[in-house]
């Protein structure tokens, strides 16, 4: 009678261990698998940049003056040698009542000034009237031997000193006249009096065909000499400067591929390495941290009807083609991993994840060049975790 409860504990207990067993037994790990592959890779720096025109010009003010209000707009054709800005001279200053009234009195002055200048005038031409008169006796005198050669002497010099004075007493009149003018200008020409007519224009010309840039002084008013009016250049004329970082700049070289993606076109643009700038700058990037650039500017090679609507300032995106072979073999970088200073993937062999040393070339962010360790159509693990081992079960996911 007590066989068969006896039985039931046993049943239990087998039924306990087995489970056990199949609960610790190890399980097979899903894996994501990729094909070890021959085709073209790439390795290239990718940076924003934006372009400007080659050859630009700030059109200054030659000297300081009234500059009327500038016409033309931004983007608008110029031809060499067209008149871009008028400059007129400073206008006069409006006199308030004080400053009119000294400037009545300094005129004033001034015709007194001329008046006294006339009277010595004639009072210097008397004066040598005189003593050309007083000359002329002596000499006549002495022609009869009645006064000495020491007095016709005299006489001569007296008669060349007044004329002298004479003639200091016209140009000093002339001086009080023009004092009397300067005096007179200052009233006429006052602001509240000014006719808006310049005597004298000043045209700022064009240097080159091209295109209006930017305008610094748009409306009419005063401008001081060398102070930027309007930036001129041509505009089909273009160049991209790339800002990169010092490292990445130090694999660049003149003559290098460039292209150009994401600059409003379907295509990307071909390009070529100019000049890498020697000198490196500070900048702060978007998540506040400092880095060391460098400007790389780059030609653009593709025609110009692909690219016409480009302007100055226009954002591109500048992939730099460091390495690129077309026939490379090529495993994507999410298998590689280090391990014991060398690097590793998971290869899947019979259903089981094999480790295995391999030797990489040129690397980008998604595939990595093969050069030992691995063979065409042979699969390894993307993504290993620490649960994958070397020798145990894996299975692959498959997505539709």
């Amino acid at each position: 009678m007590k066989l068969p409860h006896h039985t039931g504990l046993i049943g239990i207990t087998v039924a306990i261990i087995v489970g056990l067993v199949i609960g610790f037994w190890p399980q097979a790990s899903w894996v994501d698998v990729a094909n070890v592959t021959r085709g073209p890779l790439q390795v290239s720096v990718l940076e924003e940049g934006k372009t400007r025109v080659i050859d630009r010009y700030i059109i200054s003010a030659p000297v300081a003056g009234y500059v009327r209000r500038v016409k033309l707009k931004v983007g608008d054709n110029i031809e060499h040698a067209q008149a871009l800005v008028d400059l007129d001279p400073l206008r006069a200053p409006v006199l308030d009542a004080r400053s009119h009234a000294e400037a009545m009195a300094r005129a004033a002055a001034s015709k007194a000034a001329v008046q006294a200048a006339e009277q010595n005038a004639h009072a210097a031409k008397a004066d040598a009237e005189l003593a050309r008169q007083e000359n002329k006796r002596i000499r006549n005198l002495h022609k009869n031997k009645l006064v000495s050669q020491d007095e016709v002497d005299k006489g001569a010099a007296r008669a060349r000193a007044t004329i002298a004075a004479q003639r200091s007493a016209e140009f000093a009149v002339e001086v009080s006249r023009h004092e009397l003018e300067a005096a007179r200008t200052v009233l006429a020409y006052s602001a509240a009096k000014d006719t808006g007519k310049a005597i004298e224009h000043v045209d700022i010309i064009s240097p080159i065909n091209g295109s209006v840039l930017k305008l610094y002084h748009e409306s009419e008013g005063v401008v001081n000499a060398g102070q930027a009016l309007i930036e001129v250049g041509n505009s089909k004329a273009l160049e991209v400067e790339v800002e990169v970082l010092s490292a990445d700049a130090v694999q660049i070289k003149e003559g290098m591929r460039v292209l150009f993606h994401r600059w409003g076109g379907e295509n990307p643009l071909e390009g070529i390495v100019r000049r890498v700038e020697p000198v490196g700058f500070t900048k702060i990037s978007a998540l506040g941290v400092e880095e060391q650039r460098v400007l790389v500017i780059a030609d653009i090679l593709s025609e110009p009807k692909k690219w016409h609507r480009l302007g100055d300032g226009y954002r591109v995106e500048a992939e730099f083609v460091l390495w690129e072979m077309n026939d490379v073999l090529q495993i994507p970088t999410s298998a590689l991993f280090r391990h014991s200073n060398t690097w590793t993937v998971f290869v899947l062999e019979g259903g089981r994840a094999q480790l295995r040393n391999i030797k990489v070339g040129q690397r980008n962010g998604l595939r990595a060049e093969v050069l030992e360790g691995l063979g065409i159509d042979e699969t390894v693990i993307l993504y290993p975790d620490d649960t994958i081992k070397s020798g145990r079960r894996v299975k692959v996911r498959l997505y539709d």
